[in-house]
């Protein structure tokens, strides 16, 4: 590798809305971030429902029959 081309590396901590934090190493001293695996549905469970975009998951069902209760 050439030497004096890649940058300098530093501590960084990774603040997400939800109040955790992760201390990394980056190029960047600080981020913040909106969702992590603490707060996003996929990590927690918590999704129960599709996000519906423009009646797609709703014509899927009707397409097949598919109730909200099954």
């Amino acid at each position: 590798m050439k030497p004096e081309i890649h940058p300098e590396t530093t501590e960084c901590t990774i603040t997400c809305v939800c109040g955790a934090s992760i201390k990394t190493v980056s190029v960047q001293s600080d981020m913040r971030i909106d969702v992590c695996s603490k707060c996003h549905p996929f990590f927690t469970g918590q999704q129960t429902r599709f996000i519906d975009t423009a009646g797609r998951v709703e014509s899927f069902r009707k397409r097949y029959g598919i109730t909200e209760k099954s």
